[in-house]
Parts: C-alpha cells; sequence; structure tokens
C-alpha cells in the first residue's frame, strides 16, 4: 500500500516531516495479537483516505529508539502527526467506527 511507510529509527523525523497531510502511526510488534487486529483496520482508513491522512508503521521491536522518545510503554499505540508534531495518541485496539470518529476533526483541513 502506498500510503503506508515503514518507519525506523533512521527515516522516522525526515518521514513524519515529509508532505502535508498528517501521518498517523501504528507503534507495534509481529508477536502482538492486538496488533495484528489494529493492521486491517488501519489499512482500511489509509484506502478511505488516500491523500488526507499516511500510515506509518514502527515496529518497536526493530526500532526501540523511536519507542522510547515517545514514551511506548504499551501497544499498539497510534500517534498522530500534523506537520511533523504530535497531536493525539491512542493505546489498544479501537473499532474502525471509533477510529474514524477520533481522527475526523484532525482531517476536516486537509485537502
Amino acid at each position: 500500500m502506498e500510503s503506508e511507510i515503514k518507519l525506523t529509527d533512521q527515516n522516522f523525523d525526515t518521514e513524519i516531516q515529509n508532505g502535508t497531510e498528517p501521518v498517523l502511526v501504528d507503534f507495534w510488534a509481529p508477536w502482538c495479537q492486538p496488533c495484528l487486529m489494529v493492521a486491517p483496520i488501519l489499512e482500511q482508513v489509509a484506502e478511505e483516505n488516500v491523500g488526507k491522512l499516511k500510515i506509518g508503521k514502527v515496529n518497536v521491536d526493530e526500532n526501540p529508539m523511536i519507542a522510547q522518545r515517545f514514551g511506548i510503554t504499551g501497544i499498539p499505540s497510534l500517534l498522530l502527526f500534523k506537520g511533523g508534531q504530535k497531536v493525539d495518541q491512542w493505546v489498544g485496539v479501537m473499532p474502525k467506527p471509533m477510529l474514524d470518529q477520533v481522527l475526523q476533526p484532525h482531517l476536516q483541513d486537509v485537502n
């Protein structure tokens, strides 16, 4: 999926500040069952918001510096960035209608 970005300790800041769309960052791990439940929801959200929102994924096992920098203690954690700045954060599995609802105010001013 072109709207999904693999984020690492090395490219995180560049990718978050790149472009005009907000970036929803999923902090996850392959062994985390709730994280695997969130993945298809995020794919749907990305497909429905092409040009309005990008999805970034951070594997916390492979990129511990970014997880530590943002104080990630539970996964899945979703952080929303606009203009390179964190503007919101959610922890745990969220049903798609609820995720759509919390994202909507952040996406209203995006072309």
